[in-house]
């Protein structure tokens, strides 16, 4: 039974992620999880529970990235921290691509369902202070402040990606430009 609700939820994130909130139906996703018609309104009475579900269900994947990401050391300098951002958008807008607009699609929805931001706000803050430690340990003289306005661009050249796809897309030089100002003094 918790198989087929977690089988229901990865179809409904990759509905909202890839068709968007108004496509985001019972039916919907019933198709895309391959499951009887009705499946979905049995585990999620209204559309309201189902957003709920589907938030939390993110975090939890969400986390299962974030761990796999950083079991390993912290980047032991700048350039390890570049890349390691840079990826990390590469995936978000390429192979995460429907996860990360469903995300997006969640935050948008939390402005009329406040409701959602504290599912949301948990994910955010977890990479938040991964990113805090990683500048702190590469000699930050603002931490808190430095490992925000990475996650902030970080989500911010996603969401361009997203938007307006670049075929060449490789982030790599901005985040060695905002590494570089951060880290270099500037802040």
């Amino acid at each position: 039974m918790a198989r087929r609700r977690e089988q229901v939820l990865d179809a409904a994130v990759e509905v909202l992620g890839a068709q968007g909130a108004r496509r985001l139906t019972y039916q919907a996703v019933d198709r895309a999880a391959g499951v009887p018609t009705g499946t979905t309104s049995n585990y999620f009475r209204n559309r309201a529970a189902l957003v709920d579900g589907i938030a939390e269900h993110l975090l939890v994947l969400e986390r299962r990235e974030w761990a796999a990401l950083t079991t390993g050391p912290a980047p032991v300098g700048p350039d390890e921290l570049i890349e390691a951002m840079a990826a990390f958008a590469r995936y978000a807008a390429g192979p995460g691509r429907s996860r990360t607009a469903a995300r997006l699609a969640l935050l948008l929805e939390s402005s009329a369902r406040p409701e959602l931001r504290a599912s949301l706000d948990r994910g955010r803050q977890e990479v938040l202070r991964h990113s805090t430690e990683w500048v702190r340990l590469l000699g930050s003289g603002a931490p808190e402040r430095h490992g925000r306005i990475l996650v902030n661009h970080l989500e911010g050249v996603v969401l361009r990606q997203l938007t307006f796809q670049d075929g060449a897309f490789d982030p790599t030089e901005e985040m060695r430009a905002l590494v570089g100002g951060l880290l270099g003094g500037g802040d």
